[in-house]
């Protein structure tokens, strides 16, 4: 008779924000088709460790299921990814399973991701209504702008893009790639644009785009395949025409 097959997990856990990681190990059951997600689920369910001790379950985020939320994200093997797109035959064993180290950890695999709201409050990536009534049908785009817009709106804020983006850390107050993407985004809607000027002028600011160092991390590693890069080349050609304005004054009021 063959030996039971079985799946290596090696993650690590944190009991509370301040206190200090230790790695755990836990052996499950392969089944076909089985994703990270599930092997989580399935160590919720009887938490017992390699060893054989009771242990308590581990704290993650999750939602979709289907790589839509963004809240799975997690360092697997090394590499900021989704766990719900992240399939065990894939992946080398032990299956190493880390929180994303540029966000305050929680518990485990549970990460503080305010950082990444605040920048996009701070870039203000919205597009303002006045009022509550209806408006009508919206300004159309050109369909050429629509179709890179959208490709830029696919942008599940799962912070993957951070964490992979070596100048994105506790020392540093950039803003980061998603942020900056979005301002790209909100500046081509026709609506949006009432604040494009705003947007600039922020992400020209301490933090903002002058802190980018062009490692190209962001791209390889967005789930989407948003194009960050070619929006990070957009707005540096957006921020200078505004340096000019800002210099030369604008004949718009």
């Amino acid at each position: 008779m063959s030996e039971k097959k079985t799946v290596r997990f090696i993650i690590s856990r944190q009991d509370t924000p301040d206190s200090a990681p230790y790695q755990e190990e836990f052996v499950l059951d392969y089944r076909p088709n089985m994703n990270v997600i599930s092997a989580l689920m399935e160590i919720r369910r009887n938490p017992v460790n390699a060893k054989g001790e009771e242990t308590t379950p581990i704290a993650w985020d999750m939602n979709c299921l289907e790589e839509v939320c963004g809240a799975c994200s997690m360092v697997i093997n090394g590499r900021p990814r989704q766990s719900c797109s992240a399939l065990v035959d894939q992946l080398e064993q032990p299956i190493r399973l880390e929180p994303m180290r540029t966000f305050p950890v929680v518990r485990d695999l549970q990460v503080d991701r305010s950082r990444m709201f605040d920048s996009l409050k701070r870039v203000k990536a919205w597009i303002p209504i006045d009022g509550t009534y209806d408006l009508g049908p919206g300004p159309r785009m050109p369909e050429k702008k629509r179709q890179w817009a959208y490709e830029l709106s696919k942008c599940m804020t799962c912070g993957v893009c951070l964490e992979a983006c070596p100048n994105v850390n506790d020392k540093s107050d950039f803003i980061g790639p998603q942020s900056l993407s979005q301002v790209r985004l909100f500046n081509a809607h026709p609506t949006g644009a009432l604040n494009k000027g705003e947007r600039l002028e922020t992400i020209m600011e301490d933090g903002g785009l002058a802190n980018c160092g062009n490692s190209q991390n962001c791209v390889q590693s967005c789930p989407k395949g948003i194009p960050l890069t070619t929006s990070i080349a957009a707005l540096n050609r957006d921020t200078t025409f505004q340096s000019f304005k800002n210099f030369f004054g604008s004949d718009q009021v």
